[in-house]
């Protein structure tokens, strides 16, 4: 169970952020959730890719200890 709400964080976390991302280089003046950030577009990006990275990592790796776990086929 633990492994499931930790990939569904980590799958939530990769789309949220990640769109976030996304948008941020369409629309420059669009920082979305991040906003309150200071820095400009430089931290923002930054920061932005590197949830995303976390995102991906953790349902990842979520996804690959529930396997070895025999949950998941």
């Amino acid at each position: 169970m633990k492994y499931d709400i930790l990939q569904i964080l980590g799958a939530v976390l990769t789309v949220a952020f990640g769109q976030g991302a996304i948008r941020l280089l369409m629309d420059h003046d669009n920082s979305g959730l991040l906003g309150w950030l200071p820095g400009g577009f430089t931290v923002l990006i930054i920061v932005y890719v590197a949830l995303t990275a976390v995102g991906v990592l953790l349902a990842g790796r979520s996804h690959a200890r529930a396997k070895e776990l025999g949950r998941r086929g």
